[in-house]
């Protein structure tokens, strides 16, 4: 990973800090769908989240259609992210990484508008590949694998695209720290991305009314289709076919089905973040989903609004998945890249080389 630069308005890394001053590290990660920042700063067990931000800005919306970023969803990105930017100089982050992922990476005008986020907001973002984005989203969930299972497969649901990661968890670098972190030491022995997520899918099958059993069969059997037949994962099917593997799921519309699953009076990541769901609770919510109008999906507390309509298409790729990988559970994850992003920070952070004085350490000698 490319070294990050130093935030803006942060203090100078050869600072002396206090523990009262504890140096705070920015992740952002401006996605098709939401834009979500992270300031941490580090800690014994990993890092301590000091501030945390997240918008839905649906900065994909229309791209499969034009193949461009709209103004407007580059208008509401921009408000986001000059939230983000003015939250990380508050902090005084020391360092910050902020990333885009499908919806830049697709778009032609997708390098055009990074340079406008950067004259306006003085953010850096930066595209990253399918691949990076896949280790970033295992190394975020990685404290959320079973490790008396054999095997995990990662499936994180974009807005714009949908990684999955097959991961040996018998294998090593699972128990790395921050400060020992690095990506390609992750034992992910197969990943595939597509260039499918809950806002392409949605736009591929609208909705009518109400959702019918056809068109979410319709929205499955797509996805399926661009997973099926990948060949560098099967080498894992024994461990799945034995049930000796599990699913780790991370996306909002996953964890909005976990809310829903639960009867939530309103969204609680300490309760979601971490749950345990098998297969017939995860028909369940999506069954109770299909029942429902995008205007009642809207009142459920732990949907709202602004996913009502996006909800189901993260339900139909999960169970895509499902149906493809069988396992009898699957382990919500309110966690992802920001989290692997942080990680990312604090191992480079770590791994520079302190400048030495000129002369040696001693210090000036006092004249007699």
């Amino acid at each position: 990973m490319s070294e990050a630069p130093r935030a803006p308005g942060a203090p100078n890394a050869r600072r002396r800090r206090s523990q009262d001053d504890a140096a705070c590290y920015a992740a952002l990660d401006l996605g098709t769908n939401n834009c979500r920042l992270l300031v941490a700063t580090p800690s014994p067990r990993g890092f301590r989240v000091v501030e945390a931000y997240s918008r839905i800005v649906r900065l994909g919306e229309g791209l499969s259609q034009t193949g461009q970023l709209s103004e407007a969803a580059m208008d509401r990105s921009l408000a986001a992210l000059k939230v983000c930017a003015e939250k990380i100089r508050r902090r005084k982050a020391l360092r910050v990484k902020a990333v885009a992922t499908q919806a830049c990476r697709g778009a032609t005008n997708g390098a055009e508008f990074v340079r406008r986020v950067h004259e306006e907001t003085g953010l850096k973002l930066q595209i990253i590949s399918p691949r990076e984005e896949a280790q970033l989203s295992v190394a975020g969930c990685m404290s959320l694998f079973d490790r008396q299972q054999d095997a995990a497969l990662v499936i994180d649901v974009g807005g714009g695209s949908t990684e999955l990661s097959w991961v040996d968890l018998k294998g090593g670098g699972l128990d790395a720290k921050p400060r020992q972190f690095a990506a390609w030491k992750l034992p992910i022995k197969a990943w595939l991305s597509i260039p499918v997520g809950v806002v392409t899918l949605s736009e591929l099958f609208p909705e009518g009314e109400r959702g019918d059993e056809a068109w979410f069969r319709a929205m499955v059997d797509d996805v399926k289709s661009r997973i099926d037949g990948f060949p560098h994962a099967e080498a894992m099917r024994p461990i799945f076919e034995e049930g000796r593997a599990h699913l780790v799921g991370t996306s909002g519309a996953i964890t909005s089905l976990a809310g829903l699953h639960l009867g939530l009076p309103r969204y609680d990541r300490n309760v979601v973040d971490g749950l345990w769901m098998n297969r017939t609770d995860c028909d369940a919510a999506s069954d109770r989903l299909l029942g429902l109008t995008a205007a009642e999906r809207a009142l459920e507390p732990c949907i709202g609004a602004d996913r009502a309509d996006l909800v189901l298409a993260g339900a139909a790729i999960l169970q895509a998945v499902q149906e493809l990988w069988p396992c009898s559970r699957v382990r919500v994850a309110d966690r992802g890249l920001r989290e692997g992003l942080l990680m990312s920070l604090m191992s480079d952070q770590q791994k520079r080389p302190r400048r030495r004085r000129r002369g040696g350490a001693s210090k000036k000698p006092v004249p007699a």
